[in-house]
């Protein structure tokens, strides 16, 4: 293979000119042939039994060789990008010089690369105080919640149905008079106060008494998923079998025994006194290094190439479809939700990659200007402990060199913004208005003062 490289016009975009063997290209069509010749039925010939010339012959020479140019360019491409020391952002422009059986195949492709970032201030950024400390009330909360996920249901008949409690119903909907799919269901338990149904439909449950039988009247929200039924108003047959509420246990040291490894609840509260400290350093240690990279990105200077921009758009839009999936949501049913085009909801994530690659750009900035490495030591505990999680041999991972590369990224990422926020200064609060007014009424009554001498 050769490549010659030229810059063009555009600033961070360059044009390579590959040219990749001729014997390259026609094993690169023997492979294609082999693969897909049980496709072709020739007359004369048993299916997929045709030797190559005869189906070059019948359906043209050039049959193969956008499957051949697809096989073989992906990896002649990379390798002309790591010859040429090309860090690309975007997908290649290609236009096709020469592609002939019997000879070279030559090409061309315009790529956009990763572009230069001039740093400004770095050392001494200045971001708010954030710090977070345990309130007697936090733990009271998470003591609470514990109590509520412990608690038992207890049936009750001698009262109707209030908020809070667990209401075993059968329902069935109905709009413009006729039932709807999805809209019945029996012995369903619903928790009233949980807005888990259609807005109203909970309040109307609460005061109803186990056996009766009541027609609840709702509108389904415009925004609806289910478009036959979005901003329709509907009735439910609703019949209340039976309430149960939640009873609470007793906060005491049988709890805590109950529910965690502690003798009394003392222990129990330190250690969730504990816990969520560590949580809270975390959570000022995050927001201090988000809080400092956003003050980095507003000093540098960078010119983004569209192809970056666009590629992580479409990553983040992955990203967003492949988390959709896990609550079984396509993504064509999340924009009908939105009444969004497909293109409409790429452009909303522009601004967020744009941002998302300015961080990038600057971490890698000042990760260049500081020097900032990790250590083989922290690579291979780095390797063991991803190993461990994975349940994989830690040689296994540390010869596959993509994985080091990402281990050793996110390393050095890390250090910068410890480096950061070790630099940073904390912002001094601004003076008060009402201090300054304040001010302003002193001084007053002695210019008034002075302008009555000059009078007398």
């Amino acid at each position: 293979m050769e490549c010659k490289l030229e810059k063009t016009q555009n600033a961070n975009e360059v044009k390579l000119e590959i040219t990749i063997e001729a014997e390259k290209f026609e094993n690169a069509i023997k492979k294609v042939y082999f693969q897909s010749a049980k496709y072709f039925n020739i007359p004369g010939f048993r299916k997929g039994k045709a030797p190559q010339n005869i189906v070059e012959r019948y359906y043209g020479k050039e049959i193969f060789y956008e499957d051949a140019f697809n096989d073989l360019v992906p990896e002649e491409y990379e390798k002309a990008l790591e010859e040429s020391k090309i860090d690309a952002v975007s997908r290649p422009q290609i236009d096709i010089i020469t592609m002939e059986k019997g000879q070279d195949l030559k090409f061309t492709a315009i790529v956009q690369t990763k572009p230069e970032v001039e740093l400004g201030k770095y050392k001494g950024i200045e971001i708010e105080k954030i710090e977070y400390n345990v309130k007697d009330k936090d733990i009271e909360d998470e003591l609470a919640d514990m109590q509520d996920k412990n608690a038992r249901l207890v049936s009750i008949d001698d009262r109707p149905a209030q908020e809070g409690d667990t209401a075993k119903i059968d329902f069935e909907g109905f709009v413009d008079g006729k039932p709807f799919e999805g809209g019945k269901a029996q012995n369903h338990d619903l928790v009233l106060g949980s807005h888990s149904f259609i807005e109203g439909f909970e309040d109307q449950v609460i005061g109803m008494k186990i056996g009766e039988e009541k027609d609840i009247n709702v509108t389904f929200p415009k925004e609806y998923f289910s478009k036959e039924l979005a901003g329709k108003p509907a009735t439910f047959k609703v019949k209340l079998h039976e309430i149960k509420k939640k009873e609470l246990p007793a906060l005491d040291d049988e709890f805590a025994k109950d529910v965690s490894e502690f003798d009394t609840l003392k222990e129990l509260k330190q250690s969730i006194k504990e816990r969520l400290e560590k949580q809270n350093k975390d959570r000022e240690k995050y927001e201090k290094e988000d809080a400092a990279v956003k003050a980095l990105v507003e000093n540098i200077k960078v010119d983004i190439p569209s192809g970056m921009i666009e590629m992580e758009t479409e990553n983040m839009v992955k990203d967003m479809e492949q988390r959709m999936s896990y609550q079984g949501l396509k993504l064509e049913q999340y924009l009908k939700m939105l009444n969004k085009t497909e293109e409409e909801f790429r452009k909303d994530y522009e601004p967020q990659a744009i941002e998302a690659i300015k961080s990038r750009l600057a971490i890698e900035a000042v990760i260049k200007a500081e020097k900032i490495e990790a250590t083989e030591e922290e690579i291979k505990a780095k390797l063991e402990e991803m190993a461990k999680s994975y349940g994989k041999e830690a040689k296994e991972l540390e010869e596959n060199e993509n994985i080091r590369n990402y281990i050793k990224q996110g390393l050095e990422n890390e250090k910068a913004m410890e480096f950061l926020v070790e630099n940073s200064k904390e912002k001094k609060p601004e003076a008060k208005k009402e201090t300054k007014k304040a001010e302003k009424t002193e001084k007053e009554p002695a210019k008034k003062a002075e302008k009555g001498t000059k009078k007398a």
